[in-house]
């Protein structure tokens, strides 16, 4: 037997989620994660060893983009300012804008795509506070690593110290980089303009995003390329535990704030289950209907008077199941008896 819902069961089951509710909602799960970055600061000393040692891993793997274009941001400006305005701005600006298309239009999938990504962005921070990470730019200058922020912080908002607003570098922990969340976010941006944007230019942006992000975030020494691939990994710790906490979310909502079933799906149900009074009359009316059609309409197109008999035609008096018994009479003119 088929499956089949009752109409509103989809309702009662999942909430229909409302933009008032979500915008603080949002705003609550970010400032967690911003003073929790603040609260996990590490030790500068421990911070640095862990820098030089992701260093010494990429160099035994034979790994080392972070030189190059590093000396490439920092030798040509019109390359260097842009990817500071990238790495400063747009994962302020993108990961909300997909988000709100994605609630406007993509309403079913919103609430596994939000909260796949806020479990990311926790498990992220999980990681800033085991790993405190000193980024390329504030190591030792002998190591080769130019602060391509503070070189051209004259040219956009951001400060010397970071890129946090001028003078609100104390408020942000510098020694944030493993993993790199830039990277994170901008591969669930990524994922979502692959899956739901629809169109070649969504798809050519589900992939340049990511990429461009990737490399905006060595060149300009922010992260290491290991600090890029662990950002990738907690997307993905994400994507595993986000059915998981959507499930308990459900079941301590269905505790502490129990909900109603509509009635008029109910209602539906209770009148379909009872007996109509009409029913028997309905359905003789409909049968006396087709005896009657069926006795002046033997096949589409051919007309018979009434009282006119067909040989083999059966008597209209019996009804299904109830057929006299036959002879040769009842049977027609020149027919065999039938088989006892």
């Amino acid at each position: 037997m088929p499956h089949t819902e009752t109409p509103g069961t989809e309702a009662a089951l999942a909430p229909r989620l409302r933009w008032w509710t979500e915008l603080p909602l949002i705003l609550l799960v970010y400032a967690c994660y911003s003073a929790g970055r603040l609260l996990v600061r590490g030790d500068v000393s421990g911070a640095v060893d862990n820098g030089l040692a992701i260093l010494k891993i990429e160099k035994a793997l034979y790994l080392n983009a972070e030189h190059p274009l590093n000396r490439l941001f920092t030798r040509e400006a019109w390359i260097g300012i842009p990817a500071d305005f990238w790495y400063a701005s747009l994962h302020y600006l993108v990961t909300p804008a997909i988000l709100i298309w994605l609630f406007r239009s993509r309403t079913v999938r919103y609430r596994a795509a939000r909260t796949w990504l806020w479990t990311s962005t926790f498990v992220g921070l999980i990681g800033f506070t085991l790993l405190p990470t000193c980024p390329p730019r504030l190591l030792e200058a002998s190591h080769g690593f130019v602060d391509t922020m503070a070189q051209y912080s004259s040219y956009g908002w951001w400060g010397g110290e970071a890129s946090a607003p001028r003078g609100l570098g104390g408020m942000t922990n510098q020694y944030a980089a493993m993993p790199s969340l830039h990277v994170g976010w901008a591969l669930w941006c990524g994922v979502m303009l692959w899956r739901y944007g629809g169109t070649r230019l969504a798809k050519t942006a589900a992939v340049a995003y990511p990429l461009i992000t990737t490399i905006v975030v060595m060149g300009t020494a922010n992260h290491y390329f290991l600090d890029a691939v662990a950002g990738a990994a907690v997307m993905g710790v994400g994507l595993l535990l986000a059915p998981l906490v959507m499930r308990t979310a459900d079941r301590v909502r269905a505790r502490f704030l129990p909900r109603f079933a509509p009635a008029a799906p109910v209602a539906a149900d209770t009148a379909s289950a009872a007996p109509s009074a009409s029913a028997p009359a309905a359905s003789s009316a409909t049968s006396a209907a087709s005896s009657a059609a069926g006795s002046s309409d033997v096949s589409a197109g051919c007309q018979t008077s009434a009282g006119e008999r067909i040989p083999r035609q059966r008597d209209a008096r019996f009804g299904a199941g109830a057929e006299p018994s036959a002879s040769p009479q009842d049977a027609g003119d020149g027919a065999p008896a039938a088989a006892r």
